[in-house]
């Protein structure tokens, strides 16, 4: 199993995008303790301005409609759908009448318990942070929160079979988005990819070049380009690029600070350097991208 090293953004937040903690949704949950709450979600649900958490939240709909936007990408919820938030993601949503979900909200120091059985890198599952779910698996998973429920409803809970709960949960997740999205195959069957992307996760602020991850996976770039172009259709530059413009759209959406304080945020050595890079990669400058966000909230 790799086990993945799970890095929060050290850059300072804008306030305009409201922070909440988990301690906010405490007095109306139907089930907790310090470390994880237990939620359901019954009929319409707005939320018209983002947000973002500190803290991580799976979960689990069961017959439902909406719009749940993550990130600023609008994603249909329908039946039978996991959805994960990792701390820092901001999101919104209109959840329609007769809509039944239930909520996991978990604090970051007790969700690093069974992380690992979260198989593939977190950039994957921000990337894909909706999964449609088989019968059997929703029904697996809506055991296991059932069995958390009741487990965080006794007087003499105990958080490791909690925790064990929640790994199967991961585990199941993971199972299913390998099923759906052609990434995680394509990670699980190559580990060599798998530990590079989570390297890139890691370094992707320091380190831009394809020979340092090279030598961290003890083969030669050429390799590790070969393996990228057959394997993900990118170059392994492409692949470093793809986590620093994720992060810079992020940065740019959630943050107030200067064009000039992100790009040496992401390791840039001036600020034109990333505006030319941004536009590369995206068509337009980062001036632009954060005024056409700003125009959309």
């Amino acid at each position: 199993m790799i086990h993945y090293i799970y890095l929060m953004p050290t850059y300072k937040e804008d306030h305009t995008i409201p922070i909440i903690g988990i301690h906010g949704f405490r007095k109306g949950q139907i089930a907790g303790r310090e470390e994880i709450i237990f939620n359901e979600l019954h009929g319409k649900r707005l939320i018209e301005k983002p947000h973002k958490h500190d803290f991580f939240i799976i979960i689990l709909f069961d017959q439902a409609q909406g719009t749940h936007n993550i990130d600023s990408i609008d994603y249909q919820i329908g039946n039978h759908q996991i959805h994960v938030l990792f701390p820092g993601q901001m999101h919104k949503w209109d959840i329609e009448t007769g809509t039944t979900g239930y909520q996991l909200m978990i604090e970051r120091s007790f969700f690093e318990q069974f992380a690992p059985y979260f198989r593939f890198s977190f950039t994957n599952y921000q990337n894909h942070p909706v999964i449609q779910l088989t019968d059997e698996a929703f029904q697996l998973l809506l055991y296991e929160f059932d069995a958390i429920k009741h487990e965080l409803k006794n007087d003499r809970s105990l958080v490791h079979l909690i925790s064990a709960r929640a790994a199967v949960i991961a585990a199941i997740v993971s199972k299913e988005a390998e099923g759906t999205f052609t990434e995680f195959k394509v990670y699980q069957s190559n580990p060599r990819l798998a530990k590079f992307n989570t390297l890139i996760d890691e370094f992707f602020k320091e380190q831009k070049l394809v020979t340092f991850y090279a030598e961290q996976l003890h083969i030669s770039p050429n390799y590790l380009n070969i393996l990228c172009k057959k394997n993900l259709k990118v170059s392994a530059t492409q692949l470093i690029q793809q986590r620093v413009c994720i992060e810079a759209k992020r940065m740019l959406q959630s943050t107030s600070l200067s064009i000039k304080e992100i790009a040496f945020e992401l390791g840039f050595v001036d600020h034109a350097y990333f505006s030319n890079f941004f536009k590369t990669q995206t068509g337009i400058t980062p001036s632009a991208f954060r005024e056409i966000d700003k125009s959309h909230k």
